[in-house]
């Protein structure tokens, strides 16, 4: 099949999903989403695009399992040490001027970056004043945020990714070997809430102090990655903070005179006072 009507396909296939169950992909980008619907037509035993979109709109059982391809679900705990180390030495002395806190972590994937700040907020004394919100639009991802639990195998990176960026503590503190994998404390999920939210279509659902989004835009055209960004500003509270993904930027966005650099390096941003 030429590569024109593959295109064609799958933008049909990506109209139906919106149609049928208003999940909107339409401004991811174009090369990314092949990539990505390639392994799905092929996880699923079809042979063309056209064959996906009449096993989605037939069966409903194969949308989440579906999304699961379209978003990228790959993370660890303290990813990029440095920015974790950023947050707990530049942006916690400005939270803890806050008598409560809220922190969105928006395309949460399954839990690795919440659970990372809230050990952070646990180990820099905020964590009983604080909220965490946690959204995706996998549902499959949701519930492996919601259970907690990890690869033993990863267990070692997660751990040295917690000592670079500053851990005050042992990170095997917070969780218990079982069978295999590491089930993190309970309590780590205690002022957690975890939910479906997509930047794409949905609207503002609270004021938030800080909001972490990273390594979820590089795959949103530009207009989708404005509206993300409108969002997050629309969120936070005057002087609240943004963090992004290391080859995320705030550059060319209609909302950048909105936001200060605040720790250029790690991509952390601040709301000014004004807006």
């Amino acid at each position: 099949m030429d590569e024109k009507t593959e295109d064609i396909e799958i933008r049909l296939l990506l109209e139906a999903i919106l149609r049928a169950y208003h999940y909107d992909f339409r401004g991811y980008s174009m090369a990314s989403m092949k990539r990505r619907l390639v392994q799905a037509r092929e996880h699923f035993g079809v042979p063309t695009f056209s064959r996906l979109q009449e096993l989605v709109l037939h069966d409903a059982a194969t949308l989440p399992r579906l999304i699961s391809f379209l978003t990228v679900q790959v993370s660890d705990f303290f990813r990029d040490p440095d920015y974790f180390r950023a947050i707990r030495e530049s942006v916690v002395p400005h939270l803890r001027t806050y008598p409560s806190l809220k922190v969105w972590v928006a395309g949460c994937s399954a839990g690795e970056e919440l659970y990372s700040l809230a050990i952070l907020f646990r180990e820099e004394g905020l964590e009983e004043r604080t909220l965490f919100y946690g959204t995706d639009i996998s549902p499959e991802a949701l519930a492996r945020a919601e259970a907690g639990v990890y690869a033993m195998d990863r267990i070692p990176t997660f751990t040295r990714n917690h000592r670079a960026s500053g851990g005050k503590s042992s990170l095997s503190d917070y969780y218990t070997a079982a069978y295999g994998s590491a089930v993190f404390d309970r309590s780590l999920r205690r002022r957690a809430v975890f939910s479906d939210h997509s930047l794409v279509t949905d609207a503002v659902f609270a004021e938030v102090q800080l909001v972490s989004c990273r390594n979820v835009m590089i795959y949103f055209d530009r207009g989708l990655q404005d509206r993300a960004v409108g969002l997050f500003k629309d969120s936070l509270a005057r002087k609240g903070f943004l963090g992004l993904g290391a080859k995320e930027s705030l550059r060319f966005s209609s909302h950048a005179d909105a936001f200060a650099d605040f720790v250029r390096e790690e991509r952390i941003y601040q709301k000014r006072g004004e807006w």
